[in-house]
């Protein structure tokens, strides 16, 4: 019997969703960008632990570019279980140096919150950035996204929101966006080793799946993915890529070579990657 696509064993499913096992020293990554995240704290103009909603997970790590600045919004990766927006400000110094004020957006974690509750986080942080961009000098009219791994399911899901029905403010909100190493077929979820912690349910699975969701009209929305990840999360954006240009929306597709799941992001710590350069023509369109 079939669980997923093709294959038939949660054995199977985590070779390909379990991104750290295939990834030599993934601890040792990880703890270099806590330090580099110190780092950049220490070294940047920042407003840190900036309150966005009522509970403790709600907070925003901001870094002003200066007066008039697009503002960009980045939403951390883990799997929604794990790590925090600290972990990665490393991810900002390239950002701010190209004139990007930058918001990195902590949110709740399963299983202590729900699926639909960090987006719901997700995107009060993006409503309380538009309100509150203008008190660190940058420009609301000018709001990007961003997001790694989870972040990029995440990213996907933004797109999707209602901001006029929902929130009172303009539907173009977001002016682009760039999903790094996504998620946009929930599918594998129940079946994988990340179950126990996520806890989805078959409605979540339907309902938080941005390919099944494709919007009728939506920003350019740049579609990346590390060449030497998986074969799943590589199909993942391949096929989200393909049914959001199938609906007529703008969007182009990067796959650098030799990067895997983690090593992807740090793309963005290199003024002269293409994942950087195509993020800020995105921002500063």
């Amino acid at each position: 019997m079939k669980l997923y696509r093709e294959f038939s064993t949660q054995e199977e499913i985590d070779a390909h969703y379990n991104v750290l096992g295939n990834v030599a020293d993934p601890d040792g990554i990880i703890a270099a960008w806590a330090e580099r995240s110190e780092a950049a704290v220490e070294r940047l103009e920042c407003r840190l632990s900036v309150r966005y909603g009522p509970t403790l997970a709600e907070y925003c790590d901001v870094f002003p570019a200066g007066p008039a600045a697009p503002v960009h919004v980045f939403i951390h990766g883990g799997y929604w279980r794990r790590f925090s927006a600290r972990d990665h400000d490393f991810v900002v110094p390239q950002l701010v140096a190209a004139g990007l004020t930058v918001v990195v957006v902590n949110y709740a974690l399963c299983p202590t919150v729900s699926l639909d509750e960090i987006v719901r986080q997700v995107r009060a942080a993006i409503a309380w950035t538009y309100g509150h961009a203008g008190e660190v000098g940058a420009d609301p009219s000018r709001l990007t996204i961003s997001g790694h791994s989870a972040g990029g399911h995440l990213t996907a899901m933004a797109l999707l929101t209602d901001w006029a029905g929902d929130y009172g403010l303009p539907a173009d909100l977001i002016k682009g966006a760039v999903a790094i190493s996504g998620l946009y077929d929930l599918g594998f979820l129940p079946y994988s080793y990340i179950q126990p912690k996520v806890q989805a349910t078959w409605d979540q699975v339907a309902r938080l799946s941005p390919i099944r969701h494709v919007p009728p009209a939506a920003p350019p929305l740049l579609v990346a993915v590390g060449g030497d990840e998986t074969d799943e999360f590589r199909r993942q954006s391949r096929d989200f890529h393909t049914a959001w240009r199938s609906a007529g929306l703008p969007g182009d597709f990067l796959e650098p070579t030799g990067k895997h799941h983690l090593t992807v992001l740090e793309e963005l710590e290199r003024s002269d990657s293409g994942l950087t350069r195509a993020l800020v023509r995105i921002a500063r369109a």
